[in-house]
């Protein structure tokens, strides 16, 4: 009786989906309030061709070294991962370099310096394997105050 009973509810979550889909095609159809919330179309809604990330290396006798995303910004929530939500590219905006070295040199006492690059891929439909790395920022050239 249980798996029935989830069996039909599949079924009918799956039709809904598949009904509040195809209202893109249709638009006279009446779409269901509150069943699918606006952030969680946002995600799949025009995604660009191009892709890009920041990653942090860290330097310590001469050797860079890079350092996990999920050390940098650990998240506890669970279901929630803020490293592939791309939260760590707001860290490239030169506005915030100066408080993120801040942070890094508290963070990670063992590195005597940080450099902070900007990943990109141009095209990932069209040439998935060509990537562009770019250094951002180096934490050596900012002062070391708040």
């Amino acid at each position: 009786m249980r798996n029935k009973l989830i069996t039909v509810f599949v079924i009918g979550w799956l039709t809904l989906f598949l009904y509040e889909s195809l209202l893109y095609f249709n638009r006279d159809w009446r779409g269901i309030k509150f069943l699918f919330p606006p952030a969680g179309w946002i995600m799949f809604y025009n995604v660009g061709e191009s892709y890009g990330y920041a990653e942090v290396y860290g330097v310590k006798d001469g050797r860079t070294q890079a350092i996990d995303p999920h050390q940098i910004l650990q998240t506890r929530a669970i279901g929630y991962d803020n490293i592939h939500r791309n939260a760590l590219v707001s860290v490239l905006d030169q506005h915030m370099a100066r408080s993120f070295c801040v942070f890094l040199r508290r963070r990670f006492p063992y590195f005597d310096n940080f450099i902070v690059t900007y990943v990109n891929y141009p095209s990932v439909t069209q040439r998935p394997f060509e990537k562009q790395q770019a250094v951002a920022y180096e934490c050596a050239s900012l002062p070391a105050g708040s």
